[in-house]
């Protein structure tokens, strides 16, 4: 009886410390894996994130270069505008010097 005990009072403290490793390591394996699903997603929305900041620079960069053909085309009606004023101009002298 006295050896039963012994063999049980070694047998008990090693079963537990394999237990306890065994939960370890099935805790371990699970955490990994929520980790590793918890880094795919936020990978992911980081992902979406810089697809959607990529879209806005484009529409950004169409839209700057849609407002320097503006002003290149604003420029150019004005300077042809500029033009014909300084002939009118030069025409309204005439006239206005050929009638006095």
């Amino acid at each position: 009886m006295q050896e039963l005990l012994t063999v049980l009072a070694v047998v008990g403290p090693v079963a537990s410390i394999v237990f306890a490793y065994i939960a370890f390591g099935r805790n371990k394996k699970k955490d990994d894996q929520q980790d590793g699903k918890q880094n795919g997603t936020v990978l992911t929305e980081i992902g979406y994130i810089k697809s959607g900041i990529d879209d806005i620079k484009r529409k950004q960069e169409r839209q700057d270069e849609k407002q320097e053909s503006q002003h290149i085309e604003v420029i150019s009606r004005l300077t042809s505008v500029e033009a014909s004023a300084k002939q009118a101009h030069k025409r309204i002298d005439r006239l206005e010097g050929g009638s006095e």
